[in-house]
């Protein structure tokens, strides 16, 4: 149907969708593209999917509340730097970075880039609808935020000061050996030291753990930081 001017109508069920927020997934993976996508329009989402960054722009309209899932490789235009272009741009859109696993150097530049989280793959569905939502929520209340950065502190609080230095070290990247070189303790020493970590501040993998040290120090944990 259309108008007198000769305008298509628009039918009411898309004009309600269109003020829904909208999740971009954005990812050159056809599979998990649309197993992402099938997750979320279960869950009552509206979808749009792009296989690259670069389609990704050519159709972004700024101004509806909106979310961005993003691979952090990506064909041409990185996951990173379409994050770096929409904070030029000055687009404060809540982003959230698919990550390889264990993959913290990804994960710590992704928040320093303006992600308010990250998921590593394979992707679970409760993790990413949880994801999404606490992305949404972040992005929407500044008290959330802080509450968020506090809750963080207060996990990192019960480590000692040889457990600070081991994660700082571990979080870098550098390996065990180098580590109990550095601080003159054994390989074995620092292991334990990385156990207790994990258990003390609850992380279940190492990019987790950056995750929660990033938010703590009240870094990378808002769009357009």
């Amino acid at each position: 149907p259309a108008t007198p001017a000769g305008r298509p109508v628009q039918p009411v069920e898309a004009s309600i969708a269109s003020d829904r927020t909208k999740i971009f997934v954005v990812d050159d993976d056809d599979h998990i593209r649309e197993a992402i996508r099938a997750v979320l329009e279960d869950d009552g989402r509206v979808v749009e999917s792009y296989a690259s960054c670069e389609a990704f722009l050519a159709a972004f309209r700024p101004g509806h509340s909106a979310c961005l899932l993003i691979d952090a490789y990506l064909p041409g235009m990185s996951g990173l730097e379409l994050l770096q272009r929409l904070h030029d741009d000055g687009h404060h859109l809540p982003s959230i970075m698919i990550t390889g696993n264990s993959d913290v150097p990804m994960a710590v530049e992704a928040m320093k880039a303006g992600a308010l989280d990250f998921i590593e793959k394979p992707i679970g569905r409760e993790e990413l609808i949880a994801s999404i939502e606490r992305a949404l929520e972040l992005s929407q209340d500044s008290g959330k935020l802080h509450e968020w950065r506090e809750a963080a502190a207060t996990h990192l609080a019960g480590l000692t000061a040889r457990q600070r230095e081991v994660m700082e070290r571990v979080l870098a990247g550098q390996a065990s050996k180098n580590i109990a070189a550095d601080l003159g303790i054994s390989p074995r020493t620092v292991e334990n030291h990385r156990a207790s970590i994990m258990k003390r501040t609850g992380s279940k993998s190492l990019p987790a753990l950056a995750r929660l040290a990033l938010v703590a120090a009240g870094g990378g944990t808002e769009p357009g930081q």
